[in-house]
């Protein structure tokens, strides 16, 4: 009968090991880590000894809004396995794809004190699964926002755009800008607008809920709605729910020393409607409309709603 296996040889293996691995101390409220491998080290970048005594939300760096975070930590905190996908950062700064397999491990009474994280950086397997054409995986959701990223939208519109010409029917497109950002930005920082972005993203991504609906960045504080018009419903439906968002923002009340008239956070909106001629590759005439009216709105609406003429 072969011995029991020297508990020297199972430390090697893990310290050996391909992936990275991190061990957390669950009986820690804050879950400080205890033990990396090195292959942890290679692939964040950070020393050992950065590493032991935090938690593995410093890979996360500011990009706190992720659902898959709410999986990892209500894995932690009920000490249960579970595997999920996150968008995680190296010391330099540098995004990649971080899946982690959490085990919980438990002590000879069993009860589970530690949890070990098998972390592989699934970057340019994504790289190579996704599509040649088009925006890839990784690029088509919003650091910030969490909404679809500003060229994944576009990707997104002109497509929608040449299913409507086929079909026949019209596109909406509403733009909504929060006003005053830069100044915003100026009092609480860069962190501080983001957060702010957050709030009004989760605001305007609930009054558009239907599965046809996109919601997304359009460019640095301004936010986009594409809605879709399959099942009937006409504009007067997207017409109210844009007027609801700028009404349910300006009702939040965010303090914002610098705005113009208001000291608190308001969004100009516009809409506009088109249905695509059958010669129209492109959204242009769709985009300028509702560049134009927002333009105007910016002039005499601010914080209102201003629908692009038929």
């Amino acid at each position: 009968m072969s011995e029991p296996l020297d508990p020297a040889l199972i430390l090697q293996v893990v310290d050996r090991a391909p992936a990275g691995v991190a061990i957390c101390d669950v009986r820690d409220p804050e879950q400080p880590v205890v033990y990396v491998n090195a292959a942890f080290e290679l692939m964040s970048g950070y020393a050992a000894a950065e590493v032991i005594g935090s938690n593995l939300g410093m890979l996360n760096g500011t990009d706190e809004d992720q659902q898959a975070l709410a999986r990892l930590r209500w894995a932690l905190e009920k000490r249960e396995a579970a595997r999920v996908l996150l968008r995680s950062y190296r010391k330099n700064g540098e995004l990649f794809w971080n899946e982690i397999s959490l085990q919980p491990l438990a002590g000879p009474d069993g009860t589970v004190t530690h949890m070990a994280a098998w972390c592989h950086d699934m970057t340019a397997r994504l790289r190579q699964s996704d599509r040649p054409e088009g925006v890839p995986v990784w690029l088509r959701e919003d650091r910030v926002t969490g909404l679809s990223s500003r060229e994944w939208f576009r990707e997104l519109l002109v497509r929608e755009w040449r299913i409507a010409r086929r079909e026949g029917r019209p596109l909406t497109l509403a733009l909504f800008d929060v006003d005053a950002l830069a100044g915003y930005n100026a009092v609480y920082g860069r962190a501080g607008g983001d957060a702010l972005l957050k709030r009004v993203a989760r605001s305007i991504a609930s009054g558009f809920r239907r599965a046809s609906d996109v919601v997304g960045v359009w460019r640095d504080g301004c936010l986009a709605v594409l809605a879709v018009h399959r099942d009937g419903q006409g504009v007067d439906r997207i017409v109210d729910h844009a007027a609801a968002n700028v009404r349910r923002i300006a009702e939040m009340r965010m303090h914002h020393p610098r705005a113009p008239v208001q000291k608190f956070v308001t969004v100009t909106a516009s809409l506009a409607t088109v249905t695509p001629e059958r010669d129209e590759e492109e959204p242009q005439r769709l985009i300028e409309r509702a560049e134009k009216a927002l333009a105007e709105a910016k002039q005499d609406l601010r914080g209102g709603l201003n629908q692009a003429p038929d």
